[in-house]
């Protein structure tokens, strides 16, 4: 799990990968803070390259270039702010991260170009969700047919095929499926597929587990992978 480490900076990715996951620049100075943010993103299917200040991740950025970052305001040698209009002069999406909570302090960090906004204590399936939205939002509109091996899903009419067959599908049991596949190859929890699927927190995650034994009764074997210790993921082609 643990990558390669160049003075502050230290790049790491999800154990079980066979694709690369999005990449998070993640710099954050308070040691505790940074080591939990980067197990949590871990858990949750990111790769994190951890950086202790602004000078760290601008040089982390010359390496490989981020998908998107998170950013601690207050840092030393470069704060985030400054940090944020570098980097998304680069085209880089960022997301704050900080104790500061005012309204003025969003609205301070929104117009120094930030995408979003997160206050700590912070919730890692919502920090995760709102990450892949912002992911979302700078790739633009949503593929309308998703497809792996002899399963096709479109979109748009909400319609789901094996082999050319329709398969019925919940609007729950759709939107679980449509979540896995837009995060192809990243091993999501049960939180963060609540997060995406319900829009919302507030459900039991064992909904999650009814509604992917739901799939592969319908789908068959071999399209949704339970990661033991992580959550479900879709991977590979199933044979």
């Amino acid at each position: 799990m643990t990558g390669p480490t160049h003075g502050s900076v230290r790049v790491t990715g999800p154990a079980h990968a066979s694709e690369p996951a999005p990449l998070v620049l993640l710099a954050e100075d308070d040691d505790d803070v940074r080591e939990t943010t980067e197990l949590l993103l871990l858990r949750r299917g990111w790769r994190v390259t951890a950086t202790v200040d602004g000078v760290a991740a601008l040089e982390a950025v010359d390496v490989e270039v981020p998908d998107v970052a998170v950013l601690d305001v207050a840092m030393p040698r470069l704060n985030g702010l400054d940090l944020t209009a570098r980097l998304t002069a680069l085209g880089i999406p960022v997301v704050l991260l900080t104790a500061r909570s005012l309204p003025l302090d969003e609205v301070t960090g929104l117009a120094a170009g930030a995408d979003d906004y997160v206050t700590k204590p912070f919730d890692a399936d919502v920090l995760s969700a709102r990450l892949r939205a912002v992911l979302r939002r700078r790739l633009g509109p949503p593929q309308e047919v998703l497809a792996i091996g002899d399963v096709r899903v479109d979109v748009r009419a909400r319609r789901v095929e094996r082999r050319g067959v329709p398969v019925p599908l919940t609007s729950v049991e759709f939107r679980v499926l449509e979540a896995l596949l837009r995060n192809r190859g990243a091993v999501l929890s049960r939180e963060q597929v609540i997060a995406m699927a319900w829009d919302s927190t507030w459900q039991d995650p064992r909904i999650v587990d009814t509604n992917v034994q739901r799939l592969r009764r319908k789908l068959g074997p071999g399209v949704v992978e339970t990661v033991r210790g992580f959550g479900y993921r879709v991977d590979r082609d199933p044979s």
